[in-house]
């Protein structure tokens, strides 16, 4: 990048391409950093396109959406009393846990059982094209494992949530990248076929922010 005169390296800290976001001469905005051993000063935050912000730091969809969830912004993941990040099951670990607790008798004991259990894998989208978001815009092979997480967890009973974090305000409806990834978007259509959820918010970006806004946006899965 160059700032103030003078050419400077920034972390990017989104796994994707970007190729439709990071071009020449666009106006992006940069996070400096305190920490000495880092290899660069500053990370890239925000990327202007097409009149708006763009998120950049797609590590930070999971805090949006638990923030979201903890502030009832998100009517489909309300009515939980447990949520907690970065839950392990197995040898797998989702981004997001939500459960309530009943009150139970166990072996003359009084105690708690934990019931409607619902995990929610977390996926940040900043790639759109004609106002249509898509995921993702480079294959990931961790992404589609992530589905196939979901799906054995639905297969047990519990309840499973993919949710995609639109990112790019101009982004208006959700479909998976079927050109890009064509077995990442063939393994979403058979979680979605098996019972797992797919919610499909956006993000309102500033300077200043990053929040959740909205209702649950359509989708089409089919190629």
């Amino acid at each position: 990048m160059e700032l103030n005169g003078e050419i400077v390296k920034a972390h990017v800290p989104n796994t994707g391409r970007c190729k439709e976001l990071l071009v020449e001469d666009a106006v992006v905005y940069l996070k400096p950093s305190d920490n000495p051993n880092r290899k660069t000063k500053y990370s890239l935050y925000y990327v202007e396109n097409n009149g708006v912000l763009v998120a950049m730091f797609s590590g930070e969809a999971n805090k949006i959406v638990f923030d979201a969830i903890q502030n009832n912004k998100i009517k489909e993941l309300s009515g939980y009393s447990i949520i907690e990040s970065e839950k392990t099951i197995g040898n797998s670990r989702i981004d997001i846990y939500l459960a309530n607790q009943n009150e139970s008798l166990n072996d003359d004991n009084q105690g708690f059982d934990v019931i409607d259990e619902t995990y929610v894998e977390v996926k940040s989208v900043t790639l759109i094209k004609d106002g249509v978001a898509q995921f993702p815009d480079a294959p990931t092979d961790r992404g589609r494992k992530h589905l196939e997480e979901l799906i054995a967890l639905k297969n047990k009973g519990i309840r499973a949530v993919v949710f995609f974090l639109i990112e790019h305000p101009n982004g208006n409806s959700f479909r998976p990248n079927w050109e890009n990834d064509p077995k990442f978007s063939q393994t979403l259509l058979e979680a979605y076929e098996c019972g797992v959820e797919i919610l499909v918010y956006k993000t309102k970006n500033t300077l200043n922010s990053i929040e959740l806004v909205g209702e649950c946006l359509k989708f089409n899965l089919l190629e």
